[in-house]
């Protein structure tokens, strides 16, 4: 009777998605009725809403926000122009996979991938022209590096929820994360790259324009600092404590790597170097802040909605019948992990959905201490981007901007995200194999 009632749920939800109802409404919707359906009493349904809301935000909402945050700041600021024209002056046209490749990984760690896409589109436009180079050429590294990013690395929406989700220390996800990423990267990248640049693919004058040109930007040294303040701040704490005496700079280096603190000093000093100190009023800098924050408000609704659907799953006592399926099955966790979430990421369709989703799934056997809870959350975010096609806005944002046919979409983008996925669980078992 569970296995039916999860799997009736799980069908609902993509039902839902199908009818394009909000993914906050209908994952609340798909919890209250699994709740109802798994014989909890209508009052027990109530609670654990609450309860799956509190441990939900309280876990990340500042974190997500404040990531926002940052990143439209460094945006707005002309920070992140500042690092892409840099690296790609630096590394040369020779060079210029491997430099618009360390742009999109640079600027996706601060950035939604959204965000970090249509902002970089006008470069790798730019560059194909001057450089004469395919298109695709130049645009898979982008994409990959901001793919990476988004499924793999915190402070993205879908990696700080599992890590909440899985009571996964967000530290050592993060260098896990690192560790595996870069490898997925060269493939996905600059590799797949060179195999489709035979693709024709005509260049959209609409994004040369010249206006960027003519806008003053901040120095290069704090575009670059500032804007991995976070991630060196992280890294330090998980160092310190590992390595360091439990002494006064042990302490003070955790607490600055504790990611809300980390991300609250970037934001900080983002605000008075390229808000204040970059000639922008005290009001203007906020008006970035509140974009920030209206811009990733339903994001976190999702995600909170998703908390509650796992939280009803836990306390209506179907949290250990989900665990026993791994070891019925004779499959191991990670693998398990990952398989749920590309199933529903290729029938759902968003990376994000998908990943909230999969974690009400496979919580529990993250919580029998069968595998790790930082290697879980990377196996479930390798899996949310399986197979991207046409439910995926990802896909058609890459088809529409450079105007490709669907079988050069699914020829490039969605080989791209398939071997993403496919890559990092492969690296997800490698890392277990030491870990």
């Amino acid at each position: 009777m569970q296995l039916l009632v999860i799997f009736s749920a799980i069908c609902f939800q993509i039902f839902l998605t199908y009818k394009k109802v909000s993914p906050f409404l209908s994952l609340l919707i798909v919890a209250i009725l699994s709740g109802l359906l798994l014989g909890m009493e209508p009052m027990q349904v109530i609670k654990s809403l609450e309860k799956g809301v509190g441990n939900t935000l309280g876990g990340l909402a500042l974190i997500i926000c404040l990531g926002a945050i940052l990143g439209k700041i460094l945006e707005a600021g002309g920070a992140v122009e500042k690092i892409a024209t840099t690296l790609i002056n630096s590394f040369g046209q020779h060079n210029i996979q491997w430099a618009i490749l360390l742009t999109g990984f640079l600027i996706g760690i601060p950035l939604y991938y959204n965000a970090g896409f249509v902002i970089l589109v006008p470069l790798v436009f730019s560059v194909a022209q001057k450089a004469k180079l395919s298109l695709l050429y130049v645009a898979i590294p982008m994409a990959a590096s901001l793919s990476t990013t988004h499924c793999f690395l915190p402070p993205h929406p879908s990696p700080v929820f599992l890590v909440n989700a899985f009571k996964a220390d967000m530290g050592k996800t993060l260098i896990y994360g690192f560790i595996i990423t870069i490898p997925i990267v060269i493939i996905a990248g600059p590799l797949l790259g060179r195999l489709l640049k035979g693709i024709e693919v005509t260049i959209n004058s609409l994004f040369l324009s010249g206006d960027r040109a003519q806008r003053k930007l901040p120095a290069a040294f704090p575009s670059f600092i500032i804007g991995l303040l976070p991630v060196i701040l992280i890294t330090l704490a998980v160092i310190a404590n590992q390595f360091l005496p439990d002494q006064l700079p042990k302490k003070i280096l955790v607490f600055m790597g504790d990611p809300t603190i980390a991300l609250l000093l970037s934001v900080l000093l983002a605000i008075w170097q390229f808000g204040l100190r970059g000639g922008n009023t005290m009001q203007t800098t906020m008006q970035w802040l509140s974009e920030a924050i209206s811009g990733i408000a339903l994001i976190v609704l999702i995600i909170t909605a998703g908390g509650v659907f796992k939280q009803v799953l836990q306390d209506s006592g179907t949290d250990q019948y989900i665990a026993s399926f791994s070891s019925k099955w004779l499959m191991p966790p990670l693998i398990f992990g990952w398989a749920v979430t590309a199933f529903l990421r290729v029938v759902i369709g968003s990376a994000t959905v998908a990943g909230i989703t999969a974690a009400g799934v496979v919580t529990p056997l993250v919580a029998s201490g069968v595998v790790s809870p930082e290697l879980m959350v990377l196996a479930v975010g390798a899996g949310s981007v399986f197979g991207s096609h046409i439910n995926d806005s990802g896909f058609w944002m890459f088809k529409e901007f450079f105007s490709l046919s669907l079988k050069q979409t699914f020829l490039s983008w969605t080989v791209m995200e398939t071997g993403i996925s496919i890559l990092g669980l492969i690296g997800v078992l490698i890392l277990n194999l030491f870990i």
